[in-house]
């Protein structure tokens, strides 16, 4: 069904049942993009993508039908660029692909100017606006503010933001991080109580949404 979708809107597909032969599949043909379902018949998913970050850094999609957290966290940990619990729409998905190609070919380069609707992250004048309006943030709210703006559209753990923006002794420092996103959201969200532009993934971590520009 995903094949039928997919080549039907342009893209050129390879399908492989099992882990192994997924791992020999791309390094044949070197694709763009990959899904990977977590539940294969030979090998767990979470080691097929441990081996593929080994040698590849080629944006990965997971999909899933586990409920466990964790294993979408170790997913996230190990380079996957984001993930999809089953049942899910070809739309979403799509949109998935569009943000993960558009990472890949970003390179890993910072944007100094992010805009998403009305907010715009002006990192070469270290400034925030909002509907033209300048934010004031202290250092650590905008240290983490352009974190998720580097990542526009994708989803990052709880711990690669705290160790990122705190450092490594923080990872498991939840609380913390939960009250920083809650000082930013009251700064920058038009209605903080039911975000727009920073979105929390249930147990997983946060997202920067990508909206129109206005």
């Amino acid at each position: 069904m995903l094949q039928t979708s997919l080549e039907a809107r342009g893209y050129r597909v390879f399908t492989a049942a099992t882990g192994y032969n997924g791992l020999v599949a791309a390094a044949d043909h070197q694709p763009d993009l990959i899904i990977l379902d977590l539940g294969l018949p030979d090998i767990d998913g979470i080691n097929v993508l441990e081996e593929l970050r080994a040698w590849s850094q080629t944006p990965v999609v997971v999909l899933t039908v586990r409920s466990d957290e964790q294993q979408k966290i170790d997913a996230l940990d190990l380079g996957a660029d984001d993930y999809l619990t089953k049942p899910f729409s070809t739309g979403e998905l799509l949109a998935r692909l569009r943000v993960a190609q558009r990472h890949a070919e970003r390179g890993g380069k910072i944007n100094p100017m992010v805009r998403t609707g009305s907010l715009v992250i002006d990192m070469a004048t270290r400034r925030v606006f909002r509907d033209g309006q300048p934010i004031r943030l202290t250092p650590t709210e905008y240290k983490l503010i352009c974190l998720l703006a580097n990542n526009l559209g994708r989803v990052l753990t709880h711990s690669a933001i705290l160790k990122e923006v705190w450092g490594a002794g923080y990872q498991k420092d939840t609380q913390l991080l939960r009250g920083f996103v809650a000082q930013i959201r009251q700064k920058i969200e038009p209605t903080p109580n039911r975000p727009h532009y920073i979105i929390t993934e249930p147990g997983i971590g946060y997202r920067m949404m990508e909206h129109p520009t206005y």
